[in-house]
């Protein structure tokens, strides 16, 4: 099976105790659903910083707003297990791409 990176952008963060325990309660119910295809459960992102080929570096402006790795036989079969994904309650989208070994 290959593995996929499973980038989020966007949505909005629980506002309420109340709806960051629905949230995780969703998350656990997607991993538990996952099962062993889930290789990272992944994290939200925060502050960056972008590194140009040239060494400059400058404040990030990308709206990636965090990520999981996922196992799947297929590109198809990975982009469907994404619609199950929580963040996109929260008004997220979720970008799948599968990933290959080079090392």
């Amino acid at each position: 099976m290959a593995k996929y990176l499973l980038l989020y952008a966007g949505g909005s963060m629980p506002e309420t105790d109340e709806q960051r325990d629905a949230v995780m309660k969703a998350w656990d119910g997607w991993f538990h659903q996952l099962g062993k295809g889930l290789v990272d459960g992944g994290n939200p992102f925060s502050q960056s910083k972008k590194v140009s080929a040239d060494g400059s570096i400058a404040n990030g402006t990308s709206d990636a707003s965090g990520y999981s790795i996922i196992e799947a036989d297929s590109l198809d079969a990975a982009t469907d297990l994404a619609k199950g994904c929580p963040v996109l309650q929260g008004g997220a989208s979720v970008s799948v791409f599968e990933t290959f070994e080079v090392m």
